[in-house]
């Protein structure tokens, strides 16, 4: 990194840093940041609070040509063991919320479980699959999240963005939006940072809303191995098919690659046992879809991001 535009980056870091808008740590780890525990080294790891200071810190970076990659709670990604010659940018801090009749708005570091839960006490209905996401609201929107009886595309109406190529601000309305399985329209354009959504939901009552609720977190404790960090669901589902069975029926429940292994518990998910590094978790990713389509010749596709 050129040591001239990575001391201009520092010194608008701290500028912000100084009005409580941001903080910043320089070469820091990243394992902490990612709910599979895993990771190398970055060069900074901004934690930022609100929109301008999200923003000041894009136009910087791309004004001094520093690598970046903006997350929520890493809870779908997987860094690399590698240093990250760069900044990671959390957004996690981005919290502001607005409830008016029906329509909740909120920032992309909001929590999905906690807007979940939000909505319930307002006897909202509508985001009870959500309840157990360890998300937030950027990276439900960006991975169109979904669970049991409900997707992100059901209850969003609209998102926000910042067009870092083109420093302007935008917005997406209903299709515009293009969820599909796992995808948005975030994962086809580059530059699209994602500030919130607009949530649009139902009168309910909100014990029987409180108790659909719980009811899912004890189906998730029940079959999902929550005890050990990982990256939730590690492959999307295969057309036609439940993708854990086909994990199953290829033999491999408690397979693994150094600390990294299938789940006994739930076969769709790989898990750090501990000490896992990425590429234990890369090489078990690949064994996995190697032995399923020898076994029935199904592919099928990680659904985690690689940031590396």
């Amino acid at each position: 990194m050129n040591s001239i535009k990575k001391a201009n980056f520092i010194k608008k870091l701290s500028e912000m840093a100084e009005r409580d808008i941001l903080s910043y740590t320089e070469n820091g780890d990243l394992a902490p940041h990612s709910t599979f525990k895993i990771g190398g080294k970055a060069d900074f790891i901004v934690r930022v609070q609100t929109r301008e200071a999200l923003v000041g810190v894009l136009k910087q970076a791309r004004e001094d040509g520093i690598k970046y990659t903006v997350i929520g709670n890493g809870s779908n990604i997987l860094f690399s063991d590698e240093r990250y010659e760069g900044a990671i940018i959390l957004t996690t801090g981005m919290t502001a919320l607005s409830c008016e009749d029906n329509i909740i708005e909120a920032e992309c570091g909001y929590s999905l479980t906690a807007l979940a839960s939000r909505a319930q006490k307002l006897s909202l209905t509508g985001l009870e699959f959500a309840y157990g996401i360890p998300g937030s609201v950027g990276g439900a929107v960006f991975m169109n999240a979904g669970a049991y009886d409900g997707e992100i595309k059901n209850v969003v109406t609209k998102t926000y963005y910042y067009d870092v190529k083109n420093d302007a601000f935008g917005e997406f309305v209903g299709e515009e939006n293009k969820f599909g399985y796992r995808e948005s329209v975030y994962q086809e354009k580059d530059g699209l940072i994602i500030l919130g959504a607009r949530f649009e939901l139902e009168k309910g009552d909100s014990s029987a809303i409180l108790e659909k609720m719980q009811g899912f977190m004890r189906a998730r404790s029940e079959k999902q191995p929550l005890e050990y960090p990982s990256a939730g669901s590690t492959f999307k589902r295969a057309p036609g098919y439940f993708t854990a069975k086909l994990i199953d029926e290829a033999g491999l429940k408690g397979y693994s690659v150094g600390g990294a292994q299938v789940s006994e518990k739930h076969a769709g998910f790989v898990i750090n046992r501990g000490g896992a590094t990425a590429a234990d978790v890369k090489k078990l990713v690949s064994d996995i879809q190697d032995a399923v389509y020898k076994n029935s010749g199904v592919e099928i596709k990680c659904e985690i991001k690689i940031i590396e």
